[in-house]
């Protein structure tokens, strides 16, 4: 674990020549969600298995001398605001605040990852933020000082510092990389709309009876340090399918499809709307999303799991 922090510091925070900085947010996938009790913050402990996947969010950093310092955010997704409500924005306005630097941070973001998917683009667009200014900034701030500025903006942006594969636990916030050393093709279809988490919550939280503790096998699985896909198929699963499910049949169908187009698994992602499967073969996901694409609606991507570290380029 040591080396791997060092090595996402020393990609991250080398002093460079321009005030200008490149950095590809990937979005995630549920391996496996599990949703506990309610915290005494509000918040419900979560148990979840988190891997990137090569659908990416671009941002392009700049800086310039400026007093007061001031972000600018520009996005090429209109139905997007460019605001403090943005968590690009106030992951920059964050970071000025800690560094108490005298900049305008300017950040050109262009979206891929759609919103409300339960692909943590938002969140990974935040934790990019926060890495390419500490890298402009020449701050060294390491991994865990990366994660903590990140959870004071959101459960998920502390992960993407420790992907591309990670157990989280608290509320999201407590994150134990792990490795996952083949890769597999993953059929993304978000079906064209979203589902809000807090509703999700709700109606997880009313639908059922009680809370089932983590398994045996999911504990075994945190003392470990490598994992195979044998493992995760085994023992996939996602707390928000029954009730998100039930009130949306579309992504059970979603669901029925990919796994009768030869995944070996498939899951709803986050709190939805995505759901995803997992393909051994390129050739049979290739072929689920040429079927799954001729539903007008749905928006349907073929990507490889990553490999690397969220780092700038």
């Amino acid at each position: 674990m040591k080396s791997e922090e060092a090595a996402t510091s020393s990609r991250s925070v080398s002093p460079v020549s321009t005030p200008q900085v490149r950095v590809l947010a990937p979005a995630k996938i549920n391996l496996v969600l599990r949703v506990l009790d309610r915290r005494s913050d509000g918040f419900h402990a979560i148990w979840s298995l988190m891997q990137t996947v090569e659908l990416c969010d671009d941002l392009h950093i700049a800086i310039h001398p400026a007093t007061p310092p001031v972000v600018e955010l520009r996005c090429d997704d209109m139905t997007l605001p460019a605001d403090q409500t943005n968590l690009v924005y106030r992951a920059a306005a964050l970071v000025l605040e800690r560094t108490r630097r005298q900049v305008r941070v300017v950040i050109d973001l262009q979206k891929r990852i759609p919103m409300g998917a339960g692909l943590g683009g938002g969140s990974s667009d935040a934790a990019a933020t926060i890495l390419g200014l500490n890298y402009l900034l020449d701050m060294k701030w390491t991994r865990p000082t990366m994660e903590e500025i990140g959870q004071l903006l959101g459960s998920d942006v502390p992960f993407f510092f420790a992907a591309p594969t990670a157990v989280a636990t608290g509320r999201g916030e407590r994150v134990v990389p792990v490795e996952l050393p083949a890769t597999r093709w993953i059929v993304l279809v978000n079906p064209g709309f979203p589902v809000d988490t807090g509703w999700a919550y709700r109606q997880l939280s009313s639908s059922r009876t009680e809370v089932r503790p983590i398994s045996e096998a999911l504990r075994g699985l945190e003392q470990k340090t490598v994992l195979t896909w044998d493992e995760i198929v085994r023992l996939a699963e996602n707390d928000f399918e029954a009730p998100v499910f039930s009130a949306h049949a579309i992504l059970a169908e979603i669901k029925a499809r990919l796994i009768s187009g030869g995944a070996e698994s498939a899951l709803l992602s986050g709190s939805g709307a995505t759901v995803f499967g997992l393909f051994a073969d390129q050739e049979k996901a290739m072929k689920a999303q040429a079927s799954l694409q001729m539903t007008p609606q749905f928006k349907v991507y073929a990507v490889e799991t990553c490999r690397h570290a969220l780092t700038c380029l």
